[in-house]
C-alpha cells in the first residue's frame, strides 16, 4: 500500500524578505489540496527564527513538509529536528551540517560581481544595496516589484550568518534541493557541493535566487513531491 502524501507544508522565508515572498507557492499548494502556512522569520537569530518556525509547524496536524530558500535553508536544518517534520526542501538555500555556520559555506566561493550585500550597519544589520537588488537578487521578476521588494525587507542580523547549527536535521530526515542555476546570492555551486554532500535530492531551475517567486510552479511541483516520498 502506498504511503499517501504529507498535506502539511510550512514555508520559511530567508533573509531580506518575508513570508510574502511565497506567495505564488502558496496558492498553488493550497489549490492542490495542501494545508499551507507561512513562518514570518524575526530574523533576529537562528534561535528566533527557529522559535517561530516551531510555532508555526505545532499549529498543523500531523506530519510537516519544512521548505526553506536562502537563509532559511539554516534555519529548517534546526528546526526540522521537531518531531512532526518528515522530510526537507531546501530553495536555493544554505544547508549548513552539525557544527558548521551559514557564512562558512557562502566563502567558499568569492561572490558574484551583482551580490548587493551591504557590510553589517551601526546596528549589526545586513541590507541588499538598492542599486544592485534587481539584477542580483530577482533579475527574473518584474523591476517594479523588485523595487517594492527592496523597499521592503527585513532587517537582517549578520550575528545570525556565524551561528553554527546545533544538530543538522537532513542527517536523520529526507531531503529535496533546487538549484538555481543563475542564482547571484548564493552561487550554483555552493548549492550542488552541499546537496551532494549531504545526499539531497537535487532538480536544477533555471532562475535566480528568487527563483520560487519567478517560478512557483516549479516549486510547487518539487514541494509535492518531496510530500509523496517522504
Amino acid at each position: 500500500m502506498e504511503n499517501l502524501p504529507i498535506k502539511n507544508v510550512v514555508l520559511v522565508h530567508g533573509a531580506f524578505l518575508d513570508g510574502s515572498a511565497y506567495e505564488g507557492v502558496y496558492h498553488i499548494l493550497s489549490a492542490r489540496g495542501y494545508h499551507v502556512m507561512v513562518v514570518q522569520n524575526p530574523l533576529t537569530s537562528l534561535e528566533d527564527d527557529v522559535r517561530a518556525t516551531h510555532l508555526i509547524i505545532g499549529r498543523m496536524k500531523g506530519p510537516v513538509v519544512l521548505v526553506g530558500n536562502s537563509w532559511g535553508g539554516a534555519v529548517i536544518t534546526e528546526a526540522g529536528n521537531h518531531p512532526q517534520v518528515a522530510v526537507l526542501v531546501y530553495i536555493a538555500a544554505i544547508q549548513p551540517d552539525s557544527g558548521e555556520t551559514a557564512l562558512q559555506w557562502i566563502e567558499t566561493m568569492p561572490p558574484p560581481a551583482d551580490n548587493g550585500i551591504l557590510p553589517p550597519d551601526r546596528n549589526g544589520i545586513l541590507y541588499c544595496a538598492k542599486e544592485k537588488f534587481h539584477a542580483g537578487f530577482c533579475e527574473d521578476i518584474d523591476s517594479r516589484k523588485a523595487d517594492f521588494i527592496w523597499a521592503s525587507q527585513g532587517a537582517f542580523y549578520a550575528k545570525t550568518f556565524v551561528t553554527p547549527i546545533a544538530r543538522a536535521a537532513w542527517r536523520n530526515k529526507p531531503a529535496y534541493g533546487v538549484i538555481a542555476t543563475d542564482d547571484k546570492m548564493l552561487h550554483p555551486d555552493i548549492q550542488r557541493n552541499m546537496y551532494n554532500r549531504s545526499k539531497t535530492r537535487i532538480t536544477e531551475i533555471k532562475g535566480s535566487h528568487a527563483v520560487f517567486m519567478a517560478q512557483p510552479e516549479l516549486i510547487a511541483e518539487v514541494i509535492i513531491r518531496a510530500s509523496e516520498n517522504a
